[in-house]
């Protein structure tokens, strides 16, 4: 997507984590066996493509293909594991987060207008 980099190891979601004190991450739960994901996955494609220039770090965790980076996920964050699931951490903490038919493009702009322009 839109060269986003997906996290394909638990180190690389370490590494993202521990980046979000000095910038937050947005970081998206992706099923690809799963047509609600696919429909978030949309909604988030064209929010950030709409997005002259972002103020978060973005980054994927493909669920199906990445389960050991996904669990990691949920355990660092003690957020329950949901995809499609979109979570936005500042300085190791959730910010917000929304899953399956909540990932919306008016509810990223809801939420996440003061960390993008348009």
């Amino acid at each position: 997507m839109i060269g986003i980099p997906s996290l394909k190891l638990v180190e690389q979601w370490a590494g993202a984590y521990e980046a979000t004190w000095e910038r937050p991450l947005l970081l998206f739960k992706h099923s690809t066996r799963c047509p609600v994901s696919a429909g978030a996955y949309d909604e988030l494609a064209n929010w950030i493509e709409d997005a002259s220039s972002l103020l978060v770090d973005c980054a994927f965790v493909y669920v199906v293909e990445e389960r050991p980076v996904s669990d990691a996920v949920a355990v660092t964050l003690g957020l329950k594991h949901e995809s499609p699931q979109a979570i936005l951490v500042d300085k190791g903490k959730i910010v917000w987060h929304a899953s399956h038919w909540s990932i919306t493009y008016s509810a990223l702009d809801e939420h996440l207008g003061n960390y993008c322009e348009k």
